[in-house]
Parts: structure tokens; C-alpha cells; sequence
């Protein structure tokens, strides 16, 4: 916009990325696809009614994503998100088959926090979360707005609050 001044941009991390949710989902995964598979076998390997050998394939194909599928998936759409800061807003833009654009006003967030992790990387999340259906699984899906894990987190939520107190003051 006229007038508006770049402050930082960047990108999520790029790759194969464990998040802290995922102490609990993997294991949840890897019970839920165990599962469906040993029921998959053993429909398939008995006398099994045909209606119970199809059941089947929902679960399984669903702990096949779970287990490893959504973490390609994850990777794929962090690889087409990019961040932009400005001294007016944090624009979130994603290309792809998942194609989102979210612009927000500094002044308007209602709050921002900060999650660090190692080596300076981290995740700023903007509000509350509203909706988590697609966020627990797919982390670059995530509903509520959020930067996640970028390099030098903290650096980038200094120059965030920094002009987020600036837009507050004019």
C-alpha cells in the first residue's frame, strides 16, 4: 500500500518438521494405522462378508495420512507459503493447490506469542485460535494466522510488536 514500509519477510521452515503436538499424535498414528491394517489383513485373509473387507479401507488409506502422509503434505504447502511484515501488517500468502491470502492489521491483532524452539527458530501466532480441524494435523494449515517456524523468531517479534505499538500510538 502507499506509504507502507517493509520490515522483514520470509518463509516457514522448509522440510520434514515435528511440531510439539506430535508427541502425542504420532503415537496416536502409529495405534490408529496398526489398527486398520491388522483389521484390513484380517478381513482380507478370512471368510470375511465383503461390506467388512471395504470397511476397512477408509481407516486404513486415513492412518496412512496420519502416520506419514501428513507430514508431505505439511511440507508441500510450507514449501508455497511466504510471510511478508510490513509497519502495517503481517501478510500470509499461500500458492497452491491450498491458495489462501491473509492480510492483517497490526493495530487489529489481538495478541501475539511467541513459541521458540532451537538454533533462533520459532512460531508467532496472532490471535486466538478459532478453529483447530485442519491445524493439529497439517500445521501449515493452521486456521488462526500464525508464523511458523521461522529463523530468528525473536528478532521478528521485536521488529512485530515494535510496529505494532507504533500503529497503536498514531
Amino acid at each position: 500500500m502507499p506509504g507502507e514500509k517493509l520490515l522483514w519477510s520470509g518463509r516457514p521452515a522448509q522440510g520434514f518438521l515435528l511440531t510439539s503436538r506430535d508427541f502425542l499424535l504420532v503415537p496416536f498414528s502409529l495405534l490408529w494405522g496398526g489398527f486398520a491394517i491388522f483389521w484390513e489383513i484380517t478381513a482380507i485373509s478370512t471368510e470375511a462378508p465383503v461390506f467388512t473387507k471395504l470397511w476397512g479401507i477408509p481407516f486404513v488409506l486415513m492412518g496412512l495420512y496420519i502416520t506419514a502422509g501428513r507430514f508431505f503434505v505439511d511440507a508441500a504447502v510450507r514449501a508455497r507459503t511466504e510471510y511478508v511484515l510490513t509497519d502495517r501488517r503481517v501478510i500470509i500468502r499461500r500458492s497452491g493447490l491450498f491458495r489462501h491470502l491473509s492480510t492483517n492489521q497490526l493495530e487489529l491483532l489481538p495478541s501475539i506469542s511467541l513459541e521458540e524452539g532451537g538454533r533462533g527458530r520459532g512460531t508467532i501466532k496472532f490471535g486466538v485460535p478459532s478453529n483447530r480441524r485442519k491445524s493439529g494435523w497439517t500445521p501449515g494449515l493452521a486456521d488462526e494466522p500464525q508464523l511458523l517456524g521461522i529463523d530468528n523468531a525473536r528478532q521478528v517479534y521485536s521488529l512485530l510488536e515494535k510496529a505494532r505499538s507504533e500503529c497503536r500510538s498514531r
